[in-house]
Parts: structure tokens; C-alpha cells; sequence
């Protein structure tokens, strides 16, 4: 029944999304309005509302985080490794690497919350916040040493890397779980007003989150990109949960922590990937082809992480 509860309602929502937008009744103008709407105030409000509404219980168990972040690392620099022996193309190579371990946050919130409740979305929001620094610091590198084969001018790789610590120190999702953070082990709990609004707010997120992804997904690019999109979703939905699994186990991680950190490897790449790509001058055909193939491919890695965590 797990399986059913859990991701169920995930895939309906992306399906309904999907369905809607081939009926026309939805365009990219409002895609887009709602991407940001989510991005920028529905998500944020939703995490500092869960992560400072109770007191961090850890229970021992914070080593899921440096054990989640080295796994990221790790298949951050074995899809680098695949690079240079696979003929990737240095055009597309940035769009794989972001593929093979960048999360996509909406559906894995969505899936914790209906597997594990409250406690568990705690521990998820506290997680993202510490890998989506270490995530868009690897991505953008990556992305500006291909993008110039690693020759571009030093000035404007400065300039770029500049805009990218701008854009982390305004990161909403980083600022909300800071800020949450912060408000728990200060004050610990929410006014009933403040508490009732903020959960309002955050029952908007997820389904509205998750309708934009099914209408943002198009198979259009898949025939040409076959190759290195399955490649990039054997990094994100095996590779990662391997090697994720090993560090946990390494750092002694047990009990709730290791069920969301299971499912934070198995979760599919982040529907981001396609907008950096397109800023950084990469194939953001390829991005496109990897979104489909990891979200399709990622029911039956979470499915399996599932059933593991009983």
C-alpha cells in the first residue's frame, strides 16, 4: 500500500498536467507563471513553514548529511570520467553532467510527505538546503569549462561565477530553510494564525508544482538523445542510490534519515537543468530528452526504495 499512497498521487498530478497542456488547455505563458510562482513564494513558504515549525530532531542521525553530499560529489566526477572516455560532445556534456545528479525537489518532496509525513519533509528541506549550493556551484563550473573547452577568457569566467554566487546568496529555497532553521531552534512553533495561513499556502505548492512538470514534459528530442539520456539516468537512478546506499551505511545512518536520503538519490533530475542549459549555451535538447527519460524512469527506483524502507 505504500507504493500506492506514495507515488500514486505523484504520477496522476504529472499525468493531469500532461493531459491538460495536450488539450490546449494550458500554454507555456502560464508554465512558466506558475514555475515562478512556485519557485519564488509557494516552495520557500513551504519549507520554512516545515522546517521551523518543530524542533530538529536529529536524533543522532545527522550524518545523512555529509553522506547524501559526498554521494552527490562522487557521481558528479564519475559522470565527468564518462565524459572524457564516451564521445560526448563538449556542447552536450554539460547537459549530462547536471542530469546524473541534479534532484528535482517538487517530486521528491511530494513522494517524502506522503511516505513519511511531517517529520520526514523536515529532514528533506534541511538536506536540500545543503546539497542545492554544492548542486549549482558543480553545474555552473561545468557548464562555463565546457561551454569555452575550458579556454574561455578569465574575465568573463569570473564575471559568470560571480553571477552564480549572486544568484546562490538569493537562492529562495537556500534563504527559506536557513531562515527555517533558524526559526526552530529560536522560537520552535508558529502562532495558530501565522501556522493555519502558512499551511494554506503550502497545500497550493505541491499539486501546482507537480501539474507544471507534467506540462512541461515533451518527448520531441528523445529519438536523437536515446543514448546519453538513458546513460545520464543510470547516474542519477542507479549509480547515485548505490553509492548513496554505501556512504550511509559507511557513516552509520539509520532510521528516518536513511529512508529520506534513499529517497533523495532516487528521485529523478530537476526540470532546471533545461533552463541552465539554455543560459550556458548547452544542448538543452538533450536536457530535454534527460527530464523525460529520468521522471518516467524514476517511479521504479522510488518504488524500490520504497519498498526497502517497509
Amino acid at each position: 500500500m505504500i507504493l500506492l499512497n506514495a507515488l500514486f498521487p505523484v504520477l496522476a498530478l504529472i499525468l493531469f498536467g500532461w493531459a491538460v497542456k495536450r488539450r490546449q488547455m494550458t500554454d507555456e505563458a502560464f508554465l512558466r507563471t506558475s514555475d515562478r510562482l512556485v519557485y519564488f513564494v509557494f516552495f520557500p513558504l513551504m519549507l520554512f513553514w516545515k522546517i521551523g515549525s518543530a524542533p530538529l530532531q536529529f536524533n543522532g542521525n545527522w550524518r545523512y548529511l555529509p553522506a547524501s553530499a559526498l554521494a552527490v560529489l562522487a557521481v558528479c566526477s564519475l559522470s565527468l570520467l564518462f565524459i572524457r572516455l564516451w564521445p560526448v560532445a563538449p556542447f552536450q556534456a554539460g547537459s549530462f553532467n547536471q542530469g546524473c545528479y541534479r534532484f528535482n525537489t517538487y517530486i521528491g518532496m511530494a513522494v517524502i510527505i506522503n511516505a513519511f509525513g511531517e517529520a520526514g519533509a523536515q529532514l528533506y528541506g534541511i538536506l536540500i538546503g545543503l546539497i542545492i549550493p554544492m548542486v549549482n556551484v558543480l553545474c555552473v563550473s561545468i557548464l562555463i569549462w565546457y561551454g569555452g573547452n575550458g579556454n574561455d577568457d578569465s574575465g568573463a569566467r569570473g564575471s559568470r561565477l560571480r553571477l552564480t554566487l549572486k544568484h546562490l546568496l538569493a537562492n529562495p529555497l537556500i534563504i527559506a530553510c536557513v531562515a527555517g532553521i533558524a526559526y526552530s531552534r529560536l522560537i520552535g512553533a508558529f502562532p495558530t494564525p501565522v501556522d493555519n495561513t502558512l499551511k494554506l499556502m503550502s497545500q497550493v505548492t505541491l499539486p501546482l508544482a507537480l501539474f507544471s512538470i507534467g506540462g512541461s514534459l515533451t518527448c520531441a528530442n528523445l529519438r536523437n538523445n536515446m543514448t546519453l539520456a538513458l546513460a545520464s539516468a543510470a547516474f542519477k537512478l542507479a549509480v547515485l542510490p548505490a553509492l548513496g546506499l554505501a556512504l550511509l551505511w559507511l557513516f552509520g545512518v539509520t532510521g528516518l534519515a536513511w529512508k529520506v536520503s534513499m529517497l533523495f538519490f532516487a528521485q529523478p533530475t530537476s526540470t532546471a537543468i533545461y533552463i541552465l542549459s539554455s543560459q550556458l549555451h548547452s544542448d538543452t535538447e538533450l536536457a530535454s530528452a534527460v527530464i523525460v527519460t529520468s521522471t518516467l524512469l524514476s517511479f521504479g527506483s522510488m518504488a524500490l526504495v520504497l519498498l526497502a524502507a517497509g
